[in-house]
């Protein structure tokens, strides 16, 4: 199958996970699809006081420079160790 296909795939199942995974992950699940999706995160980083905005911000800056096909197969191996 072509990697954008698992990758739609793996968005879909990410929403029917058997247990809602911790923050941590949920963090690294949004920054590896932002990354995968829009590449490089080139937005002004929000508001000192808006936790979860500065916390989704620095989790998709944290995967700056990943190439988009490895961000997208990141996010599919995590996807599958979540489901088991």
């Amino acid at each position: 199958m072509e990697l954008s296909t698992l990758f739609n795939k793996a968005v879909a199942e990410s929403k029917e996970l058997p247990a809602k995974p911790s923050n941590d992950t949920l963090l690294q699940l949004y920054s590896l699809y932002k990354q995968s999706t829009e590449g490089d995160n080139e937005s002004e980083s929000p508001n000192m006081f808006d936790f979860v905005a500065k916390a989704k911000y620095e989790a998709w800056m944290s995967q700056k420079g990943k190439a988009k096909d490895q961000a997208m197969t990141e996010y599919i191996e995590l996807v599958e160790k979540l489901k088991s």
